[in-house]
């Protein structure tokens, strides 16, 4: 098992590259940001979890920024975007930013990507609620040419262009792309786009069920032709022995949420969480 943290990098916070350098003092394996370009004031679109919206929503660094500024301050971590909102993205300059940070960081990059819930957010930057998935599943097609052609072109529904030269490449072949979500047709994009699923976690009494997912996730990969399809848990429990129960039902990687705050909040919560790995 694997083990990682989730965080949102804010400008009142922890800076992401001291979270990082943190981290990987401590034995993690990857650093994942989260992702909001704005959260619209109207406020229409509920919070999944109930009740407020954390003040976190607000204040979130750029992804890509934070993970070069961390991955500039480590040297083994995993950098990675959890999740990176495309459908909110223009696929050409989000495949030259995420190349370059993988460039940068030497193939410390990992790509979790979601179409998101807020459907205000989400219809400022011109994407339709409705056909978000498609769009997503394009985007990250098109983006896969980018990354693996020198004279890349791309021709859906959603996004159309002639052959274009985008460079860098990135150092990793595949760039990992884990998709997040946890939706009935999730599978789908995972098996056409993904090389992980970027999954959020379940119940305990949940598991066996999430288990059947992923068996029949593995098998649909095998069917395709496609080699074994890690799995990784946003949001993981951290009671003793979780770690164990999850692995068993499938699950590669665990994510665990680190709080935002200050930086002796922060350090305290890392060593916390960091006794759940040794």
């Amino acid at each position: 098992m694997k083990f990682g943290l989730c965080y949102f990098p804010t400008d009142y916070g922890m800076g992401p590259a001291e979270v990082a350098a943190a981290a990987e003092e401590r034995g993690f394996e990857s650093l994942f940001f989260c992702e909001h370009t704005h959260i619209p004031t109207s406020r229409r679109t509920p919070y999944p979890l109930g009740g407020e919206l954390p003040k976190e929503y607000l204040h979130t660094y750029d992804p890509f920024v934070a993970c070069t500024v961390a991955a500039a301050a480590t040297s083994r971590l995993k950098i990675g975007t959890g999740i990176c909102l495309v459908v909110q993205r223009d696929p050409i300059t989000t495949a030259k930013e995420v190349a370059s940070v993988d460039r940068l960081s030497g193939g410390r990059f990992l790509f979790g990507v979601g179409a998101g819930w807020n459907r205000e957010e989400m219809a400022n930057h011109g994407t339709d609620p409705r056909t978000r998935m498609a769009l997503m599943t394009e985007r990250l097609a098109a983006m896969r040419q980018i990354w693996t052609t020198d004279e890349a072109e791309y021709h859906g529904r959603f996004v159309d262009f002639d052959p274009i030269w985008s460079y860098p490449k990135p150092l990793q072949s595949p760039l990992p792309v884990l998709v997040g979500g946890m939706g009935p047709t999730v599978e789908d994009r995972i098996v056409a786009v993904g090389d992980g699923w970027l999954a959020e976690s379940v119940p305990l009494e949940e598991l066996d069920e999430f288990a059947d997912r992923v068996a029949r996730l593995q098998q649909r990969a095998a069917e395709a032709g496609r080699g074994r399809i890690p799995v990784t848990m946003f949001d993981a429990p951290t009671e003793a022995g979780m770690a164990e129960r999850y692995q068993a039902a499938g699950v590669d990687r665990f994510l665990f949420q680190l709080p935002n705050g200050d930086t002796p909040g922060v350090a305290r919560d890392l060593d916390r969480l960091a006794d759940r790995i040794h």
